[in-house]
């Protein structure tokens, strides 16, 4: 499991949780919500559950580690937040939402795309009629490789060197982390497009309702590096 106590414990000091980060994710996330609850897959330690909890939106979450689940627990208003711990491609939760969300890249840590094609039913599954399915993620940046090329640093600093690495045959990515004084991590991931998403959305009867840039609405376009992809189910 790469989601361990040793990443755990360091989880919320990268910047993701700095309120310029979180706060825009969190206006939309609770608008989408349109006043119904909402299920995080991959709710790690709360980086948006609680404070879209705190807007008053009831939250569940699912996350397959238990140290990311007892971060989340150790908070100021984790009662709030109903966590589960299982695995995003199959556990359930009793009810049914009005909103799912799977944010940072993380949709990326199921490395085949039949597990990618059951993260998609399964949300589906949780989603009353109308409910919305929200995934944040990257665009692959192979335009952004060298010919021949297969690594691409995203983070060079002082205290940490991030890079990524390319199979293009089998949409696999490896991120290696290199950290002063904490070693080597390296996370496999499945690198996916915004078309193969939309069809796994298909598969599992929901329809592309917006795709933003990010979650500040800015529209997608053919140099966004990321994106903020909403699912319907009709």
């Amino acid at each position: 499991m790469f989601f361990d106590e040793r990443v755990a414990a360091t989880y919320d000091d990268d910047g993701m949780s700095a309120p310029e980060v979180v706060d825009p994710a969190v206006d939309l996330l609770a608008e989408l919500a349109d006043g119904g609850p909402a299920l995080e897959l991959a709710v790690g330690t709360g980086r948006i559950a609680l404070p879209l909890a705190a807007r008053g939106v009831p939250v569940s979450g699912i996350d397959t580690s238990a140290p990311m689940l007892a971060r989340l627990r150790a908070k100021p208003g984790a009662d709030a937040v109903r966590a589960t711990e299982g695995d995003m491609t199959t556990a359930r939760v009793p009810g049914t939402f009005s909103l799912v969300y799977l944010v940072f890249n993380t949709i990326m840590n199921v490395t085949s795309q039949d597990g990618q094609v059951a993260v998609f039913g399964n949300a589906a599954a949780h989603l009353g009629p109308g409910g919305r399915f929200v995934v944040e993620v990257m665009v692959p940046a192979l335009q952004r490789l060298p010919p021949g090329e297969t690594v691409r640093a995203f983070t060079l600093t002082d205290e940490h060197l991030g890079f990524d690495e390319y199979d293009v045959v089998t949409q696999r990515l490896v991120s290696h982390h290199h950290r002063v004084g904490e070693g080597v991590l390296r996370v496999p991931f499945r690198y996916v497009w915004p078309a193969e998403l939309d069809l796994m959305a298909r598969l599992a009867g929901m329809e592309l309702e917006h795709r933003w840039a990010g979650w500040d609405r800015a529209p997608f376009t053919a140099a966004s590096t990321a994106h903020v992809s909403v699912y319907r189910r009709p």
